[in-house]
């Protein structure tokens, strides 16, 4: 019996870059040694091979979109239905995990039974396969500390679950943004132990650029991503990790202690009118708490 299943949607392995950090982050969730599988979810180029050079699983079939994007709801079915462990964890293929992945997520199952665990990456350029070797991890977090950038406080790159969780998710596009917003919403508005792991989980994402999608647009303006929040409901269920109840620290859950940026974060959503675009009084209104909301953030180093 696996304890972890990992599942993704990659991108073709066509750009060199792309497929250098795709293989960089498999290959790490593999370090967390045999208790865990990997499932590699659609039917990309060069996902057959990747699958069969790394003995990892391939899950083909996925529905797409009239775009021809995978859906959200067809890659977190898939995994329920093909995982053999009883926690799963979607996670972006260019993210980078340690090996204390595994133990954090068995502690926090230990205290809780209907909980996400998810967090903030820090945004690295990687540009070559890195060498898994002894003491790895050590030379990674080096890097870390002096390269990377801690990601602002958005949406997520991946969610850590038990399986009976998340079994209703709408055709979300992948790979555009505000699905993941959804998810912390719905996550938060079932009443579910939401976790935000980033002061003990680091998680490295590898920096990217855009020339997978229309016009080399960022997923943020992408027509698709319109969508994406249209199917969550509107502007008022984006929900970020501001909104999260809880927190991970050294191993142990607790409660999200009260900051100022968490207070206007919830004026902020008593403002955020539904459509994407608004007008008026209250819109200003909304615009300049949420600048103010960030500019407390980055201040305190959030």
């Amino acid at each position: 019996m696996k304890q972890l299943a990992i599942f993704t949607a990659p991108k073709p392995f066509v750009d060199p870059h792309i497929a250098i950090i795709q293989r960089n982050a498999i290959l790490s969730w593999l370090q967390m040694g045999p208790d865990v599988e990997v499932l590699l979810i659609g039917d990309e180029v060069g996902m057959a091979e990747i699958s069969s050079q790394l003995s990892v699983a391939h899950l083909k079939g996925v529905k797409q979109n009239q775009q021809g994007t995978p859906l959200v709801s067809s890659i977190f079915q898939m995994a329920r239905k093909t995982a053999h462990a009883d926690l799963l964890l979607f996670v972006n293929t260019d993210m980078i995990f340690f090996p204390e992945t595994l133990q954090l997520a068995l502690k926090v199952a230990q205290q809780a039974k209907d909980f996400v665990l998810l967090g903030r990456r820090y945004d690295l350029d990687l540009a070559q396969p890195l060498d898994f070797s002894p003491g790895w991890p050590e030379r990674l977090r080096a890097k870390v500390r002096i390269r990377s950038r801690l990601h602002p406080l958005g949406g997520s790159d991946y969610f850590l679950f038990p399986r009976h969780l998340f079994a209703d998710v709408p055709d979300f596009a992948i790979g555009r943004a505000g699905w993941d917003n959804w998810m912390i919403y719905h996550a938060v508005a079932q009443g579910w132990l939401t976790i935000d792991a980033t002061p003990s989980l680091i998680v490295v994402h590898q920096n990217h650029s855009y020339a997978h999608l229309v016009d080399e647009k960022d997923h943020q303006r992408h027509p698709e991503t319109f969508h994406n929040a249209e199917l969550a409901g509107g502007m008022r269920k984006m929900y970020i990790l501001l909104d999260v109840t809880h927190q991970l620290v050294a191993g142990q859950v607790r409660r999200v202690p009260w900051s100022l940026p968490r207070l206007l974060r919830s004026l902020e959503r008593r403002l955020q009118p539904d459509e994407l675009v608004g007008r008026g009084i209250r819109w200003l209104l909304l615009r300049q708490v949420r600048r103010l909301r960030r500019a407390l953030a980055h201040s305190e180093g959030n």
